[in-house]
């Protein structure tokens, strides 16, 4: 588990060796490795698509909650990014006062 918790101003990124793909023969977003691959469910594919290393934590839940119809999205992004940093599939930037 990492030392400290996901800030909102975060902004993650997919971490090398893994690759975000759609599978269509999944029906999935995946995770590619060398080893292997990680079929995500719809959630972890919505939020994994937009772990580019441009957009903040902040900038996901309010393009989620825009592009879904809802609110209250936060707690869960920040939990599943969170555990996507532990299983280190993402890599996180923060976000350095100018």
């Amino acid at each position: 588990m990492p030392a400290t918790r996901t800030a909102l101003d975060n902004t993650p990124r997919v971490r090398p060796p893994y690759r975000l793909q759609w599978e269509a023969a999944q029906d999935a977003w995946v995770l590619l490795y060398p080893e292997g691959m990680i079929k995500l469910n719809r959630s972890a594919g919505e939020i994994m698509q937009r772990c580019n290393g441009e957009r903040s934590v902040q900038a996901i839940v309010t393009e989620l909650e825009q592009a879904f119809q809802t609110t209250g999205l936060q707690a869960d992004v920040l939990a599943f990014v969170d555990m996507a940093r532990a299983q280190r599939w993402l890599d996180i930037t923060p976000v350095v006062p100018a």
